[in-house]
This record gives structure tokens, C-alpha cells and sequence, in this order.
């Protein structure tokens, strides 16, 4: 539409005795001019999920849609602060070192990209689709080259970095071929981590030495889909990371010999007993002898036990029926049938035990396959499911879904995150503003899961976490399901113009769902600690042994923090950033709701000193900025409404003293700092 032709056309009917008046505008403007209305408006505090634009055509398909490109967005998420903190941490060096020129602003553009509508939503076509994949793998290069040179310059070493990215497949040519090499780990939270490490290796016995050279305990774990086990193993070793630093492991093979001489025969094995089960010291998981299901979690800290049933199922994909001519596609979730089909009613499973990790690996079909993982002292489940190709010969489209059922008295709800932050109230078949037409059973009850899903009945408390944002719902008491992959063969006719197909790297998926069962008083801590710790996890990266001084002088560390002490545990280090020359960005979240802890106290306001917080740059001048960071939050204008529950009260930002800064919950709080860097940091 000519906007000017509109308005000029509205002028001249004015000029007839018309009232209405058309003027170019903006959000901006549009939001002042209700403003000054002077308005009483209702308060909405639910979101507007699901929608749909009519009968049988919700969309929420798009919530689960292209899985392989929602889980690189969110690893290229996690490795850009990873990138943004040493780029801070480290000051110019970091730009310019000896291993060339370090740039976090293409990743950051890249990443930018993805948050378009139609990028991580997977709603592009396919070849769109892979260039927004381009697009983040071109960013990925200059920030390895940044990392480099920052590891370098706070290590006081010099090696050949790998950045091994395709650890999730156990593939690392370093790791594989060289007898010696070492192992740098970056923490990227603000409390220190214990990470388990896994390194696809070569046969032979390995000894690892942590920062002081004290050997540590390690195990080589075969896999089981290996032919040849010696091809396919892997070194597990458990590596403890101080906060916003890192620790670097040494890794030696003592041994040429084959690695079946030296592992016990029971560490790979089909279980002799009727007795399926893996265990540490806080959770125990039963399967069932018979079928290889998940058949019961037990949390022996808190004393509770939860019968669960967790397995596959497809949805069939509608291509239209009588009822309407909507298919699922990749904005629509729309099933034939409200009942999903079961991948399989049973799994072929082996069990995996060392004194490191106990698995119970099972396989559902030529496509379908799961590792339900335990390491020492973890508090949760670990389940790590690889699905595709989605076979469609028989002209089905399909949509899997992983589900757990329990006993659970849920009434109809069940909890999802919203942006990762806080948590919505959902129920089954309603709406809390409006009466609803339900025509989709499945679909118009599905929600965005961007990290976790939950349900408790009041007492016990069942939580998913994900590693990528995907839909999921709770469509009967007591059940929970997560969509995982979609393969679909029609349009759905909202624009794309193509099937979800998914070619390429994108047809195999491989993620993880982390499930914890706990007390609802302590179900808050687990997950929200364990979320972030999901979302900003450390970062491996390898060197051949041997390593030069970084420069004549140097004084070498393999051990080192940002931070002169740990941030408290409810406080998350959101950013942290170059924001100039001598400007470093930060952004400090509290995670925790009002009244969500009681337990650990995490619930409550934190306070904290910035000035003597970071060890490699002196904080010369703070200064408090909105969330965008672009205007002082002392100046910033904020519009006030009226409502019809009563005034809204806009606390008067407190005086800034840099040594004494609070936290309420779940408050952000971001500042602009002007820094100077330490010589000798």
C-alpha cells in the first residue's frame, strides 16, 4: 500500500465531514498516542500460546521444527558468551595475538540472523535453512581465532588449539590419533562446575593428571554399536572448572596394547539378571526386564520413588480431512489422530557400567535409539535420544514425540518456561481470558518449551529439561511428552511452499533430555541451576602436549578464574562483554522467583560488591543502563498506564554504589563499565 496515497486519500474525505484520520506511524508512536488516551486497561499475565488463525490449524508445529538448526542455534548461543567473556576477560590481546586476528561480532551478527521468525523457528525453506547454518558455521572461525589467542595470553601457553565439533558423533581426529595431548575446559558460569569429559580415543590405557599433575580417576567406555571396539571408545575423566575460568588436564596413553586386555568384560554387557538398573549415590533408574522401558525413578537423597514409563511415539501428519483441508506442516501441528503410534513396544537394551558412568543403551528401531545415562554425584537423569531418518515409504508423514507417564494427580496441568525465565501455569483445554473452542486435542495444547517442562501433584515434582527449544505438552494426568524430529510430506500452505523434509545432516538428531524428580520445595533449585549450567555448559578444547611459553617470561597456569570470588548461586552471569576500546558490557540476572526456594534461601534479594569481583580488568566508572543498554537507567522515561487492578508503582532506580549492588528476584540488572586492564592478569 502507497502510504502517502493512503493519507492523502483520507485528507480529501476529511475535507467531506469524514472522522477518521489515517497518519504513517510507528510502534513507537502508536504506543505514546494510547498513551495519551488516558485509558483504563485490563492486565494480562498469561502469554498468547498456542494460537491459531481458525478451526484445526494451530500453530505449533513450529515449535519443534528443523531440531538440528534450534540445536545449533543453541550451541553457537553458548559458544558466543563463551567468546564475549574472554574477549572481556582477556582486553585487546584477545583481538590480536599469535594465532591472528579474534572477532566476536560476525558470531554476534550470525546469531542475530537466527532470532528472524523464520530462521530459528524452522520455518525457512531448506536452502535458506542451510545458509542460516553458513551464516553461524562462518561466525563460529573468528571466535576459535579470539579463543585461541585469549587461552594464550591467560595460560601463558601457546599450542595448536582444536576445537573438536563433532563431539556429540565421538568424532576428534586429535584425541583419536595423538598419545599425548592436553585439555583445556572453559567455564563460562559464574560458580565453579565439576564436567565430565568424554574424548573419542584409540586404543590403549590412559593416565590423566588435573592442573596440579595429580592423576585423576579416568575410564575408557567401548561403545555399543562399535564392530570394532578398539575404533570405538571413548576416555571419560571428571574435570572440576573455577568459576568464569579454566582448568587445563593433561592426557597421557601409558599403553599400546588392546584396550579389551585391560576393561573388564562386564563394562559392556547384556544384564544377567531380572534386575535392570542403573544407580549412584542420589538417583536410581529401574527398567523393565521384559520390554527395556524406563520403568521407575527413585530419588534415594529425598526418599521418593515415581513409577515412570518413558518411550517413543509418532504422530501420523494430517494432510487434511473432512473436518477441514489444513495439514501439518512446518508452522501447523496437526495429527490424523489424537492416539500417537508407538515407535516400538520394546527396546533392545545393553548396560554399561565403570566406576564413571553406568548407561542402559536402547535401541527401538533402525531409527530410534536412546542412552539413559548416570555419572557420580549427579542428581539427574540423563537421557540421550538419536532419531532419523524418519522412514516415510509408506507415504506417512510422522511427528516423534518422547513421553513420560507416572501415577501423577496433575488435574489437567502442567508448567512450562517462557524465554527460559519464568514459569506459566498451563491447562489442558483453556484459556484464562477467553472461552475455548477446542477443535485440536493434541496440537491446541501444545506449548513452546524453550528449557524445561513439568508436572507435580503437589508434593512430588517430575521436570524436563531440553537442550533446544521444542513443543511439548501434558495431554492426559500425569503424562508428559516433548517433540523431537518431524518429517512431513505436504505443505501447509503458510508460506514456506515446500514439505518439512529436513534433508541433508538434518534428517539424524541427536539431543538430550535431563529429568530430575524432586520435593516440590526443592524442585526449583535443581532445575533452575541445572538450566543454566545446560545452557551456558563448559567449553572442551584440545592441544597436542607440549606447549611453548606465550611469550619469554611468561609465567605459565593451568588453573584460572575471571572472578576474585564465585558469584552466589541464584545469580547468573547473563553477559559479559567488550562494549569498545576500554568498555567491557555486563548484565547480572537473580534466576530465582519470589518464594520459588525456600530450602537453600535462593529465592531471596542478593547483594553484591562489582568493584573487586574481576581479576583481569580494574572497573574505573560504572554506569546503570536499560536492558538494551542503550540510555542511562537514571534518564530513562518510562510511560505510565492505569489499570483496572490498581496503580502500577515504578520504583525511583537506587543510588549506584559499585561496591554494593542488589539483586531482587528475577531481576536484570546491566551496566556499562569503562575498565582497565591488568599487565599482569
Amino acid at each position: 500500500v502507497d502510504s502517502p496515497g493512503l493519507t492523502h486519500a483520507s485528507s480529501q474525505q476529511q475535507a467531506n465531514g469524514s472522522r477518521i484520520h489515517v497518519l504513517y506511524s510507528t510502534p513507537a508512536c502508536y504506543l505514546q498516542e494510547l498513551n495519551k488516551a488516558k485509558l483504563t486497561w485490563s492486565l494480562k499475565e498469561d502469554d498468547f500460546f498456542p494460537y491459531a488463525d481458525g478451526p484445526n490449524m494451530f500453530w505449533t508445529g513450529y515449535f519443534s521444527s528443523r531440531p538440528a538448526l534450534k540445536r545449533y542455534e543453541r550451541l553457537s548461543y553458548n559458544f558466543l558468551q563463551v567468546c564475549n567473556q574472554l574477549e572481556a576477560l582477556a582486553g585487546p590481546a584477545a583481538n590480536e595475538g599469535p594465532y591472528g586476528l579474534g572477532d566476536s561480532a560476525p558470531l554476534n551478527e550470525a546469531m542475530a540472523v537466527l532470532q528472524h521468525h523464520d530462521a530459528v523457528s524452522g520455518t525457512a525453506k531448506q536452502h535458506v535453512t542451510y545458509d542460516y547454518a553458513r551464516q553461524l558455521a562462518a561466525g563460529w572461525r573468528p571466535c576459535e581465532v579470539l579463543l585461541s589467542n585469549a587461552l594464550s595470553r591467560l595460560s601463558g601457553y601457546k599450542a595448536a588449539f582444536s576445537f573438536c565439533l563433532k563431539l556429540n558423533i565421538s568424532i576428534c581426529p586429535l584425541s583419536k590419533k595423538l598419545a599425548h595431548f592436553q585439555v583445556t575446559i572453559y567455564n563460562p558460569l559464574g560458580r565453579k562446575v565439576n564436567h565430565m569429559v568424554r574424548l573419542p580415543v584409540s586404543k590403549g590405557i590412559f593416565n590423566v593428571k588435573d592442573p596440579n599433575g595429580k592423576i585423576v580417576p579416568s575410564s575408557v567406555v567401548v561403545l555399543p554399536s562399535s564392530q570394532y571396539p578398539e575404533d570405538h571408545s571413548e576416555l571419560l575423566f571428571s574435570a572440576s572448572v573455577p568459576a568464569v575460568g579454566f582448568s587445563i588436564y593433561s592426557v597421557a596413553r601409558v599403553s599400546g596394547s588392546n584396550l579389551w586386555d585391560h576393561t573388564p568384560k562386564s563394562r559392556f554387557r547384556e544384564p544377567q539378571t531380572r534386575v535392570l538398573a542403573i544407580e549412584n549415590e542420589y538417583i536410581r533408574a529401574i527398567f523393565n526386564p521384559d520390554t527395556g522401558l524406563l520403568m521407575k525413578i527413585e530419588n534415594l537423597e529425598q526418599q521418593l520413588v515415581l513409577p515412570v514409563k518413558q518411550s517413543f511415539f509418532w504422530y501420523e501428519a494430517s494432510i487434511g480431512d473432512k473436518d477441514s483441508s489444513q495439514a501439518s506442516g512446518a508452522y501447523i501441528f496437526r495429527p490424523s489422530q489424537s492416539e500417537p503410534v508407538p515407535v516400538s513396544r520394546w527396546a533392545q537394551t545393553h548396560l554399561v557400567k565403570t566406576a564413571l558412568v553406568q548407561e542402559v543403551h536402547q535401541n527401538f528401531s533402525a531409527w530410534c535409539s536412546q542412552v539413559v545415562r548416570l555419572y557420580p554425584g549427579q542428581r539427574h537423569l540423563e537421557l540421550e535420544w538419536t532419531v532419523g531418518p524418519i522412514p516415510t515409504i509408506d507415504n506417512w508423514g510422522k511427528e516423534v514425540i518422547s513421553r513420560f507417564d507416572t501415577p501423577l494427580r496433575t488435574e489437567g496441568q502442567f508448567y512450562t518456561d517462557s524465554n527460559g525465565r519464568e514459569i506459566l501455569k498451563r491447562r489442558r483445554d483453556y484459556r484464562p481470558t477467553w472461552q475455548l473452542n477446542q477443535t485440536e486435542p493434541v496440537a491446541g495444547n501444545y506449548y513452546p518449551v524453550n528449557s524445561r517442562i513439568y508436572i507435580t501433584d503437589g508434593y512430588m515434582q517430575l521436570t524436563v529439561l531440553t537442550d533446544r527449544s521444542q513443543g511439548g505438552s501434558s495431554l492426559s494426568d500425569g503424562s508428559l511428552e516433548l517433540m523431537v524430529h518431524r518429517k512431513l510430506l505436504v505443505d501447509d500452505e503458510r508460506g514456506v511452499g515446500e514439505p518439512l523434509l529436513d534433508e541433508g545432516s538434518g534428517e539424524w538428531v541427536r539431543g538430550r533430555h535431563l529429568v530430575l524428580l524432586d520435593q516440590v520445595n526443592n524442585a526449583a533449585a535443581g532445575h533452575r541451576l541445572l538450566a543454566e549450567k545446560e545452557v551456558l555448559a563448559p567449553q572442551v578444547v584440545l592441544s597436542p602436549g607440549g606447549s611453548i611459553p606465550y611469550y619469554s617470561g611468561a609465567i605459565p597456569r593451568t588453573q584460572f578464574s575471571g572472578l576474585h570470588q564465585p558469584l552466589p548461586p541464584s545469580v547468573r552471569l547473563l553477559t559479559l562483554a567488550r562494549w569498545g576500546p576500554k568498555m567491557v558490557l555486563l548484565r547480572l540476572e537473580h534466576q530465582f522467583a519470589v518464594g520459588e526456594d525456600s530450602g537453600r534461601n535462593l529465592s531471596s534479594p542478593v547483594t553484591l560488591d562489582l568493584q573487586n569481583l574481576f581479576a583481569t580488568f580494574i572497573i574505573t566508572h560504572l554506569q546503570e543502563t536499560t536492558l538494551a543498554a542503550n540510555q542511562p537507567r537514571a534518564s530513562a522515561s518510562r510511560l505510565k498506564w492505569t489499570l483496572n487492578t490498581g496503580p502500577i508503582s515504578s520504583p525511583t532506580p537506587p543510588k549506584l554504589n559499585p561496591a554494593s549492588i542488589t539483586l531482587q528476584p528475577m531481576e536484570i540488572r546491566t551496566f556499562v563499565a569503562s575498565v582497565k586492564w591488568k599487565e599482569d592478569s
